[in-house]
């Protein structure tokens, strides 16, 4: 069987970071990324992973492609503190480690069950949420993007038929931040692509955001949930123009 290294990048997860090593005790190495966490993280994570190394975070894509070359092992499970993995899940991992594949595949999909403040999403645009997780450390690296990243693969992919289970917030404050966080990240990277800004990027834009993630994704179907989520999400689309806004302003 292939030896596995499973890498949890973390930043204040005390909350988490027990469950989610746990989910991962069948890995060679359990190494945790952590980013100077202040919640005492980093004290309970040295005394249940393989490693911890710490860094000053940057933004994900960063932290990961830093974390990455430091795996022991060729195959790579990569897993967010707010993941986890299932029994499921583990038994499919398992079984590509013990017949890896030989026809060129780097890495695979994993899809995600997402929850939201305990509550399952159904819809709201989550339904088909997929990441690359698990894949071959030398061969595949996220692209530089500050915000919503994936795996650039030098090689085939599959995908995984068994999900991660995903508590993605925990409360409506944390999800505000992130996203207030976010906007800030894609501002820098949409400065670059965005012309001259309208009405259009104010209110048209928000206004299908909402409409897509309420309606057309069926975020009504999740009942108030899916509501917070369509919100938020035109929210943070109005947060990311108004930060390319000011980015400009402070450069004349």
């Amino acid at each position: 069987m292939e030896k596995l290294t499973a890498i949890i990048p973390t930043g204040n997860e005390l909350h988490n970071i027990e469950e989610v090593i746990q989910s991962v005790h069948f890995a060679d190495e359990i190494l945790v990324v952590d980013s100077f966490s202040t919640d005492g993280t980093y004290e309970k994570a040295k005394k249940l992973a393989s490693r911890v190394i710490r860094r000053e975070y940057k933004y994900s894509a960063s932290q990961k492609n830093w974390a990455i070359p430091q795996a022991e092992h060729q195959w790579i499970l990569l897993v967010d503190a707010d993941e986890r993995v299932t029994p499921q899940l583990e038994k499919e991992i398992k079984a590509i480690l013990a017949n890896p594949p030989q026809d060129g595949t780097v890495g695979y999909w994993i899809g995600r069950k997402n929850h939201f403040m305990g509550e399952p999403v159904n819809h709201s645009g989550w339904r088909n949420d997929k990441v690359i997780r698990l894949f071959k450390r030398d061969f595949c690296q996220y692209e530089d993007k500050k915000v919503h990243a994936e795996i650039i693969a030098n090689g085939k992919l599959g995908k995984l038929k068994n999900k991660f289970y995903h508590n993605t917030y925990i409360s409506l404050d944390q999800y505000l931040e992130k996203m207030n966080r976010y906007a800030w990240w894609q501002a820098k990277d949409y400065d670059k692509t965005t012309g001259k800004l309208t009405v259009y990027h104010f209110v048209i834009k928000p206004l299908w955001s909402f409409f897509k993630h309420y309606f057309l994704q069926c975020g009504f179907r999740d009942g108030v949930v899916g509501f917070i989520i369509a919100y938020i999400k035109s929210y943070t689309v109005v947060m990311r123009y108004a930060k390319v806004w000011l980015l400009r302003k402070n450069r004349r």
